[in-house]
Order: C-alpha cells, then sequence, then structure tokens
C-alpha cells in the first residue's frame, strides 16, 4: 500500500520540475525555497562553498546561464514510500560558458536519473546520477 503522502510527493516533484523548466532563475529560487527544505542532503557534485538549498540554487544559476532553454522531461517517475525517483531527459543549447568551455551553441541530450525523499510535503534528501559524460561528449570537449 503506498505511503499517505506519495501522490502529494509525487505532485510535488511534478510542480517541481515545471518551476526549473520557466528558464526563469527567480522562478526556480522561489520553487526551490518552497519545495526543497534549506538543509537538503544533496549528493551530487555541487558547487563548492554551498550546502542545501543554496548549493542547488547555484547548480541551477550554472545551468540557466550555460543553457538558457534547458528543459527536463520526466521520462517515468516510481513513488515508493517517502522516495520518489525520476528518470529523466535533459536538454538545452549551449549558450554560455559551462565547465570552462565558451558557448558553443550545440545543443545537448542527456539522461539523469533523481532519487528525491520527502519528509513533511519538501524534498529533505537528493541522489543523482547525471550522464555528464554524454553532455561534455556533444559540447566536443572529450571525443565522441
Amino acid at each position: 500500500m503506498p505511503a499517505a503522502g506519495a501522490p502529494l510527493n509525487t505532485a510535488t516533484l511534478h510542480r517541481f520540475h515545471s518551476a526549473m523548466n520557466s528558464g526563469d532563475p527567480e522562478t526556480v529560487a522561489k520553487a526551490i525555497d518552497e519545495f526543497v527544505a534549506p538543509d537538503v542532503h544533496f549528493h551530487a557534485p555541487v558547487p563548492m562553498g554551498a550546502t542545501g538549498a543554496e548549493a542547488l540554487k547555484r547548480v541551477w544559476e550554472v545551468l540557466l546561464r550555460a543553457f538558457p532553454d534547458i528543459h527536463v522531461a520526466v521520462e517515468e517517475t516510481i513513488t515508493e514510500g517517502d522516495k520518489v525517483v525520476s528518470r529523466n531527459t535533459v536538454t538545452g543549447t549551449h549558450r554560455g560558458e559551462y565547465q570552462g568551455l565558451p558557448p558553443t551553441g550545440k545543443t545537448v541530450t542527456y539522461n539523469e536519473i533523481f532519487i528525491f525523499r520527502f519528509t513533511d510535503g519538501r524534498i529533505t534528501e537528493i541522489r543523482g546520477i547525471v550522464d555528464v559524460l554524454a553532455q561534455l561528449r556533444q559540447l566536443g570537449a572529450l571525443p565522441s
């Protein structure tokens, strides 16, 4: 039997992804404040000097500068207990500096999987795997 908050957690994650797809840094920051606990445990490579929700905001600042048209397409979600798994396809056009690379104008498509743990309707833990290798190959930073 699903946990009582499972459908609500899935709906919250979909609202969170919708805000991420807005392309607006202010909307993204507000969504992080609304849906993510300030002390979220973020288990993914993040900018040094930041933790919790602030680290997540910095990640999105970098992504939106580099890929202003970034779009996260949720391919499937799986909900169990207090966790929601999201398998996504990400697309974007490289229009700003990213990982030391000047803008190339190239479009990238890569996959990611994230596990979100919820407590009282907010995201309190994030574990993610992003196919950065595919991303960097498409940008020409690594050989195909």
